[in-house]
């Protein structure tokens, strides 16, 4: 169980960098694209943190304790942040979120094979249903590239 724990806590400090990068996208977002991004990366966002929530809860019911700082989350997210110190496309920031999203699908899928083994068919399913969501977004944002 304890792998479990160890990659759920992942899991947690990757969802909370990954939020704060799709709120840094929303805001610096600009040009012709502005409106569609801006709404785009708001939902996106609202559903990490959704999801941040649901597994970091997952994790202290099944007697893991989740990071829960900022530091812990950078420390130990799978995904890195910059500031925001020079201009980045529309185009670029879509591309980030997708090598992002690869990365947590990626993290899932471990996910859902730990779980599987330790017989915990809960998380697993989470792992499963989180997947399946964000590897929609990304058929979604590739189409959107083009």
């Amino acid at each position: 169980m304890t792998q479990l724990h160890d990659h759920l806590n992942k899991i947690v400090a990757t969802q909370g960098v990954l939020f704060t990068k799709l709120h840094q996208h929303h805001w610096y977002v600009k040009g012709n694209k502005f409106f569609v991004l801006h709404e785009k990366f708001e939902e996106l966002y609202d559903e990490v943190n959704e999801q941040f929530d649901e597994f970091a809860e997952r994790l202290l019911t099944i007697g893991g304790q989740p990071y829960s700082t900022l530091k812990e989350f950078i420390d130990n997210s799978s995904i890195s942040e910059a500031p925001y110190t020079k201009e980045v496309s529309s185009e670029e920031m879509v591309k980030t979120v997708l090598a992002d999203f690869e990365t947590v699908v990626n993290d899932l899928g471990k996910g859902i094979e730990l779980a599987g083994e330790a017989g915990d068919d809960v998380t697993e399913d989470m792992c499963i249903g989180y997947k399946t969501s964000l590897e929609k977004h990304m058929w979604m944002l590739r189409y959107y590239l083009g």
